[in-house]
């Protein structure tokens, strides 16, 4: 099984503006990133199923060129609500590394 955390060499979320969070995936090689960036596992679905976002609403991004795909969803609250976890979604890409992938490309 191969996941994300074995074929990425960094991964990390931050802000995307008040209402947004990224999640950038640096793939080791131009290998990895041809073969996984536009992985079937990385689809809307999994952001709905960790993050609770509206898979119509996940963004893809890729970024041939650094070996990297960015990936937007939508925060369920403006930044700094009263129900905050994580002001600047800096932890949020934890969950995203042993997502197992394999190879399969999305169907968006």
């Amino acid at each position: 099984m191969t996941t994300v955390r074995d074929v990425c060499r960094h991964v990390r979320s931050k802000n995307a503006g008040p209402f947004w969070v990224t999640v950038d995936l640096f793939f080791k090689d131009a290998a990895s990133f041809d073969r996984f960036h536009d992985d079937a596992a990385l689809g809307p679905d999994l952001f709905e199923r960790l993050f609770g976002a509206d898979p119509a609403l996940v963004k893809h991004f890729p970024v041939p060129s650094l070996h990297m795909v960015k990936i937007s969803y939508p925060r369920h609250g403006a930044q700094g609500g009263m129900v905050e976890r994580d002001m600047h979604s800096g932890q949020q890409f934890v969950r995203i590394l042993d997502v197992a992938l394999d190879g399969d490309t999305r169907n968006d």
